[in-house]
C-alpha cells in the first residue's frame, strides 16, 4: 500500500473507529474490497465480446448469396 499522510492516517483512523475495527484491520478490509472490485470489473470486461465493427459488418454482407 501506498504511504499515506499525516491527515490521510488520521481520517482513514475516523472512519475505522466508526465501523468498530482497528487501523489496521481497516485498511486491510480496505485493500482487500478494491481488489474484489478491480477484479470484478476484469471479468466483465472479458466477458463482454466486442460488437463487429462498420467494415466488418459490411465484408459480411458482401460475402453473402443475393
Amino acid at each position: 500500500m501506498k504511504q499515506m499522510t499525516d491527515a490521510q492516517r488520521a481520517y482513514e483512523a475516523k472512519r475505522a473507529a466508526k465501523a468498530g475495527m482497528s487501523l489496521d484491520k481497516w485498511l486491510a478490509a480496505k485493500d482487500r474490497d478494491t481488489k474484489d472490485r478491480e477484479k470484478a470489473a476484469a471479468a466483465e470486461k472479458r466477458e463482454t465480446p466486442k460488437k463487429p465493427g462498420l467494415f466488418s459488418r459490411l465484408l459480411d454482407r458482401a460475402h453473402k448469396p443475393l
